[in-house]
């Protein structure tokens, strides 16, 4: 069986929200870096350790944005943010620009995928993934598959 989605264009700002949020879940571990320099309050006590630490961790977070909305700017990712249909079975995940244009991701190229309260999210990298909002599904059972094969696949459990 194969799954065919209504047309959807994914929001930049939508991208650049996932993305971030994507980078922050992979690199937690940055926030202790900033604690650790904050920490050195302990050894010679000045406000300029804790300061120092918030706006090296503020200067990361600005620099992902920065990477995040520059990859909407560039002219060969314009394609990411055109309306697209997507046709997902057990091989699969095809994305469709029109009839005769389309891109195959296999399974395997797929990192993780979870679900929240509206979509899927199917992520390759840091900085690409698949946005499927329950809404370009056509039925509730089109959902359901969809479910059943990223079970299948043990990107859920």
């Amino acid at each position: 069986m194969i799954v065919k989605t209504k047309k959807y264009k994914l929001d930049t700002g939508t991208y650049i929200k996932m993305g971030l949020v994507n980078v922050l879940k992979e690199q937690w571990w940055v926030v202790l870096i900033a604690v650790a320099i904050a920490c050195g309050y302990f050894w010679i006590p000045s406000w300029w350790w804790i300061s120092m630490a918030i706006l090296a961790y503020v200067l990361y977070l600005l620099f992902w944005v920065i990477q995040f909305a520059g990859v909407t700017q560039m002219e060969q990712n314009k394609v990411i943010f055109e309306k697209m249909a997507y046709e997902i079975d057990s091989r699969q995940v095809l994305m469709k620009l029109n009839a005769k244009q389309g891109m195959p991701i296999n399974w395997g190229m797929i990192k993780s995928a979870e679900i929240k309260k509206d979509a899927f999210i199917l992520t390759l990298s840091k900085a690409q993934f698949i946005h499927l909002p329950f809404t370009i599904f056509n039925s509730d059972n089109d959902i359901k598959f969809v479910e059943t094969i990223l079970k299948r696949k043990g990107y859920l459990k």
